[in-house]
């Protein structure tokens, strides 16, 4: 039932950033209809750097799209070096290699590795997958005035902007993707108490179109300032023009002179034009709670982390995808009453883990104290900075950008996924892929192609490595209850090695469930615990 200002949808979407694009995305590919609402007209105008993480671009692949983002316009010739400098164009401290998107081979663990794609090229490949309200899920210029929970659901006074009328939107669920200042988490009274010290910065983007050419094979696609006036990172946007300075403002909390602060981090002589200059702050916080009845908490409105290592937006669509098969789960009826709790219950720790590990990185930027005469082309410059070049080999700075341990080493626990046996480590610098209840399942590659992780998305799935004798006792039981399950039959020793147990079963998020050496008696009582009846 829909008229002019009446409209009803399964789940409605506010804020329409990454991470609330990818719940959209994720909510469709699950047969759920959803809107989102996002208040400006959708243009990025100062594109924040992402760095799309594997676990993501693995999500980016189920749905479709994961080579549009490669496509989007990173050069694939382009350096990803990360080099500490005292000045771009001056001395060069410490260089960490890494090789292009051309020259890579792939990880063994996973078929997706992480793609430079900066948030005004990120958006408009979900857009396009997503399209415009009414044919598509996305309503621009949309701005949420107030709502009530009900115990139908959520009602919704919404503003069309371009219209200047009110809307009305009924939804049984709704999730606030509307960021740090959640006025829908506020509205609900959670709060999200800070962990550490909140800091300001400005950031400035601008654009040096010669600066490639002149650094030549000097050129990073990040530089660390290390100088007495500057030590924030200076960063390639889209690998081509386009710059981002992150500053400290001054001591007085006034903002400092872009044009001065660039050419300090920049001491050859090339021209630059600023493009924008915005303060920013700042916060490490994690919500209370990430659920108060049918509304929920996803991204930033329940978490803000350092943006040190790029773990932030990677973290929210993490929450995206845990939260839409369980939102699909509920709304097709198969799911068990505690289905929709464990989505606070496995991502709450997942954030607290991510944010300290980019303090982590923060900290370690932000420890040096830098002498003057590490400018200087004087014995004793030369010196102190080997000094420091040793150093950072020495507590291998390279782990902060090569870290598939957070993106990939958290492991969820809650009553719908049943332990076995010890637990592996908990220290993402020791990561390697499991089987073990709680984890993403490995990757291999079936065929050319075709990897494991394709197998996971709208059901559960139910690796079997030995004989498939007693699955059709757990197949019958998943048709009485409703529940989507698929079984497949895997003869490969080395797959078989890699996931460890007989069967492993898979839900729809690609997190182990279960797992064991022989079926278990009562497959009953095994699907009720995965699908949230404990």
């Amino acid at each position: 039932m829909t008229n002019d200002n009446n409209i009803e949808t399964d789940v409605l979407i506010v804020g329409g950033g990454p991470v609330g694009l990818a719940l959209a995305v994720e909510l469709r590919y699950q047969g759920i209809d959803c809107i989102l609402i996002e208040q400006t007209d959708g243009v990025v105008t100062d594109p924040k750097v992402s760095t799309v993480g594997p676990r993501s671009m693995e999500f980016c692949r189920r749905w479709g799209i994961a080579q549009q983002i490669r496509n989007a316009g990173w050069p694939a010739d382009h350096t990803l070096d990360i080099a500490w400098v005292t000045s771009v164009g001056g001395h060069e401290i410490y260089r960490a290699h890494f090789p292009s998107y051309a020259e890579r081979s792939l990880p063994d663990y996973t078929p997706e590795p992480e793609q430079v794609c900066p948030q005004n090229w990120f958006a408009p490949v979900f857009l396009n997958d997503l399209g415009e309200y009414p044919d598509g899920a996305i309503r621009f210029l949309s701005r949420l005035d107030s709502f009530e929970q009900t115990d139908k659901g959520i009602i919704a006074h919404v503003t069309n902007l371009e219209k200047e009328s009110t809307e009305i939107i009924h939804a049984q669920y709704m999730v606030a993707c509307d960021g740090a200042r959640s006025t829908v988490r506020k509205a609900c009274g959670v709060d999200a108490p800070t962990f550490h010290p909140t800091q300001v910065f400005q950031s400035v983007v601008f654009k040096a179109p010669e600066l490639a050419t002149v650094m030549g094979k000097n050129h990073a696609m990040v530089y660390y300032l290390v100088n007495p006036i500057l030590q924030e990172p200076l960063r390639a946007v889209d690998g081509d023009s386009l710059y981002r300075l992150i500053l400290k403002p001054k001591e007085d909390g006034s903002v400092r002179d872009a044009e001065e602060a660039i050419r300090a981090a920049i001491s050859i002589d090339t021209p630059f034009e600023i493009v924008s200059n915005v303060p920013w702050r700042l916060t490490h916080r994690v919500a209370d709670n990430f659920r108060v009845g049918n509304i929920f908490f996803v991204g930033d409105s329940a978490h803000t982390l350092s943006p040190s290592g790029g773990f932030g937006m990677n973290t929210g669509i993490g929450d995206a995808a845990d939260l839409g098969w369980k939102l699909a789960a509920t709304l097709k009826g198969w799911a068990g009453p505690n289905l929709l709790d464990t989505y606070e219950i496995e991502r709450r720790p997942i954030a607290v883990r991510n944010l300290q590990q980019a303090n982590a990185n923060l900290q370690r930027t932000q420890k040096r104290a830098i002498p003057p005469v590490i400018m200087t082309d004087t014995p004793e410059g030369e010196q102190i900075r080997k000094e420091m070049a040793v150093g950072m080999e020495r507590s291998n700075v390279k782990r902060e950008f090569e870290a598939p341990g957070v993106h990939f080493g958290f492991r969820y626990e809650s009553g719908g996924i049943i332990p076995d046996g010890t637990p592996p480590t908990d220290d993402p610098f020791e990561w390697k892929q499991s089987s073990y209840p709680g984890c993403r399942a490995p990757h291999a590659w079936l065929e050319a192609g075709k990897s494991t992780l394709d197998l996971f998305g709208r059901s559960f799935v139910l690796m079997c490595f030995q004989s498939t004798q007693g699955v059709e006792t757990l197949t019958k039981v998943c048709q009485e209850k409703g529940v989507p399950l698929m079984s497949q039959h895997i003869d490969n020793p080395e797959i078989a090695k890699l996931y460890e147990r007989a069967y492993v079963l898979v839900r729809p998020d690609g997190h182990v469930a279960w797992r064991g050496d022989t079926l278990p008696e009562d497959s009953g009582a095994l699907i009720d615990q995965v699908r949230g009846s404990f």
